[in-house]
């Protein structure tokens, strides 16, 4: 790989990138372990601590005795912003609190750790713990990231933490490769696939998490391989399938987790699976069809959450049965499928005390639903507890709520304002009367109802008149969603403390991304929300509202996919995917395409990133197919997308008359980059002509280059200049695809644009091929900043161009192992029979005529079959 600081290696020229990018590891420059305990009464062990962190050559990072009590916090966020691994070593102190501070410095540096970041925490025993040290342990044995250990001796200590840094390392070395690549809970999962972790803990559920699981692990003809988790909204479905999920990876080649809770239509049902699993659909094939080859020997389970959305598509679980014979399929609905091999788990609600009635407060404690109610009003206000003062009243709110979970976490939140008592008397009142709604509903679902309303009608009217106007949002959604949906009207002036009275009332759920705070809804409160919001007399301006602040959000991000903001604004708009559907499907409902395929134009770098232009394509199909009245640069757009995309298919030849009408409607309408594009799309026709028609391609790109100077778009100026590479390539003259490749990318590396850098390091890696001058860190680099953007297409690139370098090189069996797991890779995201414009076909062809063949052979089939994580490894390892 690369050596430290370069970005790429370009005729023996070194290229640094800009000082926010991601460094490339090497033995000098060793992985920092940030280690936290008090400094008084450790101190063997700290030594131990250092002693073993060193053993294995890496830097610890800690602060030596004769400091202050504790360093300033602004020193020590400033360490572990720069570590990459946190080690708590705890005994009895709980540490000193600085003036104005309401924690210690200890417990402030856990906080402070980031959620990404592993955390191996080591607790000596035996002690006497101070009890805020008590609290602190206690909450970090809960926590789901946290590896935690105990140990008696410093010896020991140490002997604990080279075990674990060693194994860690290990299980984590791609992790380490590429560090702002987070997320893949199965192995050969993409990076943005990773299974949801659950906003709070599963309380009570143990028998049933063992149930599940044993019948997970059951096989042969026993084996079950459709379960569905059946029971009322709020009962905690998704929390267990969730847990059950999670702790049965370690029996699944993959798990993957599939809402659909946005979804109402059957014909979205099969393309969401699809996606989870980066399988896309180009629409040569059935995408049933794509998928079974995608997943074809890998042993798989999928969860489908909240099917009773769509619990009309039912015999499509059968189907997908089928096809992925070594699937099983976990299933969460208020409804049964009634599938022949369906397995019933009927969710109930948590255990209730039976009688609370002169009952010890210990007794009552042990009913899972008051433990669940205990927890989540501690969450609310931490100086609550079940006492025997309160213990009858806590029990008997829990038994009036039926032990249903979403019930009890709302009712605990309401703590700081309402005492048990009080709360059990409201409760008794709203439940005593039928909830809203219509009354064939089962008795658990009618509760739930009556609960979420009667926590809503707690609000105050603004907040009230808040909850309706959310109920147009899809998914997660942004503060600044929330402003443009609510301006204008008279309660949006304090709309942030309207907000936070949502959230504080369990309503709105909060959580950051990418450094944004985002909002969501369980399923049962959106659904509340979104039946008053379509009963509200102002819907339509609201739906009109929020689907103009999506169409903003483009014009605001359109500049930011461009350069060192790239990996920023891509995530932004992947967590508010689901709202830009909505929102641009609406004003194509409306007969308003303009500004939707305007929009999606300006996020072409983000569908193509992300692979979606699929599904962007067919929202062009869309609008071409309405009958509506378009403008020139409407059609225009849709036109040129359409027929990009449709190159990425096999098949027939693309006709150029589609593209050369674009081209001269953008001409027409005075919009030179867009006829630049259209031009580029109609080179690239051209070049895929068979035979290919390079002199007309190269006369239409060098047009587009002309229309687009790199002052105007530095981005697509340098997708252009490739284009010319490519055809450079093409014509047998890699020395000037090379000086092409080499330029632009000096250029990328200026401007930070990752994207760029990546697709260009590829072309410059064939170059050299071409030149018999293997580079395999071009590739290697170009795999580096695929997986930190999100471009899985840039991992087959990646994969292919260092396998025809290990061919050239003469390893065949590396050449076998990486050209295989190329191949899976494709396999896996349905795009094995892409067109591509570079081929390592002739690097194994070159093998297969050689004495090597049946070695290559039989790697090659190894590659097939490794894990995403493993073919990762093998390539960015020592090689």
């Amino acid at each position: 790989m690369a050596p430290v600081g370069v970005r790429a290696l370009l005729g023996g020229v070194a290229v640094n990138g800009p000082s926010d990018a991601p460094p490339i590891r090497t033995p000098d420059q060793r992985l920092r372990i940030f280690v936290s305990s008090t400094l008084r009464e450790l101190e063997p062990e700290r030594a131990a601590a250092r002693h073993a962190i060193e053993r294995l050559h890496l830097a610890p990072v800690m602060f030596e005795l004769g400091a202050r009590p504790h360093p300033p916090r602004e020193l020590y966020r400033a360490y572990l912003g720069q570590s990459d691994v946190f080690v708590g070593v705890y005994w009895q102190h709980y540490g000193w609190i600085a003036p104005g501070e309401e924690v210690s410095g200890l417990e402030d540096e856990y906080r402070l750790a980031a959620p990404e970041m592993p955390k191996l925490i080591y607790v000596k025993q035996p002690a006497e713990r101070e009890e805020r040290l008590v609290g602190l342990i206690g909450r970090i044995r809960d926590d789901d990231t946290a590896s935690y250990k105990p140990f008696t001796t410093a010896d020991e200590l140490a002997d604990l933490i080279e075990a674990d840094l060693a194994t860690l390392l290990a299980e984590r070395f791609d992790a380490s490769r590429a560090p702002t690549v987070s997320g893949a809970d199965a192995e050969d999962a993409p990076p943005a696939e990773a299974l949801p972790m659950a906003s709070t803990g599963v309380v009570g559920r143990d028998a049933e998490i063992a149930t599940l699981l044993q019948w997970l692990d059951d096989d042969g003809d026993d084996r079950r391989r459709l379960v569905t988790l059946v029971g009322a909204g709020g009962i905690g479905k998704t929390r267990l399938a969730l847990e059950v999920a999670r702790r049965a990876r370690d029996r699944f080649d993959r798990v993957t987790f599939v809402a659909l809770e946005q979804v109402r239509e059957d014909r979205d049902v099969l393309p969401a699976i699809a996606r989870r699993f980066g399988v896309r659909d180009y629409g040569d094939r059935p995408m049933l069809d794509r998928l079974a080859v995608a997943r074809a020997g890998r042993r798989d389970l999928i969860v489908l959450d909240n099917f009773e959305q769509v619990v009309s598509s039912a015999p499509l679980v059968a189907t997908l049965l089928t096809a992925l014979p070594d699937a099983t399929v976990l299933v969460t609905s208020r409804t049964r499928l009634r599938l022949h091999g369906e397995h019933v788990f009927d969710v109930d609600p948590l255990a209730v005390p039976s009688d609370p009635a002169g009952a010890a407060s210990a007794e009552i404690m042990a009913a899972p639903a008051v433990r669940l109610f205990r927890d989540r009003a501690r969450a609310a206000d931490p100086r609550f507890d079940v006492t025997d003062d309160n213990a009858e009243e806590v029990a008997r709110i829990c038994r009036a709520l039926e032990g249903v979970p979403l019930a009890i976490e709302l009712a605990a939140s309401r703590i700081r304002v309402l005492t048990p008592a009080a709360m059990l008397d409201r409760l008794d009142q709203v439940l005593s009367l039928p909830a809203s709604g219509a009354r064939d509903v089962p008795e658990r679902q009618r509760t739930i109802r009556a609960t979420v309303e009667w926590s809503v009608d707690l609000l105050s009217a603004d907040a009230q008149a808040l909850f309706t106007r959310l109920g147009v949002f899809s998914g997660d959604f942004s503060l600044d969603a929330v402003e443009a949906v609510a301006a204008g009207t008279p309660w949006s002036a304090d709309l942030l403390d309207t907000v936070l009275e949502l959230v504080d009332g369990s309503l709105l759920r909060q959580h950051d991304a990418a450094g944004t705070p985002y909002f969501s809804m369980l399923v049962p409160v959106r659904e509340l929300a979104t039946a008053r919001f379509e009963q509200g007399p102002d819907a339509a301006a609201a739906r009109r509202a929020h689907a103009d602040h999506y169409v903003r959000l483009a014009l605001e991000t359109e500049p930011l996919l461009r350069g060192s903001t790239q990996p920023a604004a891509l995530d932004r708009l992947e967590a508010e995917r689901d709202n830009l559907r909505s929102g641009y499907r609406h004003l194509i409902a409306l007969g308003d395409s303009d500004p939707v395929v305007d929009a999606v134009w300006r996020l072409l770098l983000y569908w193509w990133i992300r692979n979606l232009l699929p599904e962007a394509k067919a929202w062009m199909a869309d609008v071409l197919g309405s009958g509506a009245r378009l403008s020139d640069r409407t059609r225009a757009i849709a036109l040129a997308l359409s027929a990009w995309v449709s190159l990425l298919q096999p098949g027939t030849e693309v006709d150029p008359a589609p593209i050369e009408e674009s081209a001269a409607l953008f001409r027409a309408d005075g919009d030179p980059f867009g006829e630049g594009c259209a031009l580029t799309v109609l080179s690239v026709a051209w070049m895929y002509r068979s035979p290919p028609d390079l002199d007309r391609a190269e006369v239409v790109q060098r047009q587009a280059l002309e229309l687009v100077p790199a002052e105007r778009d530095p981005t697509f100026n340098a997708f252009f200049r490739a284009g010319l590479g490519t055809i450079e390539l093409y014509r047998g003259h890699p020395e000037a695809a090379l000086a092409i490749a080499e330029s632009v990318v000096a250029d990328a590396v200026d401007t930070g644009d990752h994207f760029v850098e990546a697709v260009l390091l590829t072309n410059a890696g064939w170059a050299r091929l071409a030149l018999g001058d293997p580079h395999p860190e071009l590739f290697g680099r170009a795999l580096e900043l695929a997986l930190q953007l999100g471009f899985e297409d840039g991992t087959g690139y990646g994969l292919e161009g260092m396998g025809a370098c290990a061919a050239l090189l003469g390893d065949v069996e590396r050449a076998g192992l990486l050209l295989g797991a190329a191949e899976a890779a494709r396999t896996r995201t349905g795009m094995a029979d892409q067109r591509a414009r570079m081929t390592h076909a002739p690097y194994v062809q070159m093998i297969l005529a050689s004495a090597g063949a049946a070695e290559f052979d039989a790697a090659r089939a190894r590659g097939r079959a490794l894990s995403r994580s493993d073919a990762l490894s093998l390539a960015l390892g020592p090689g």
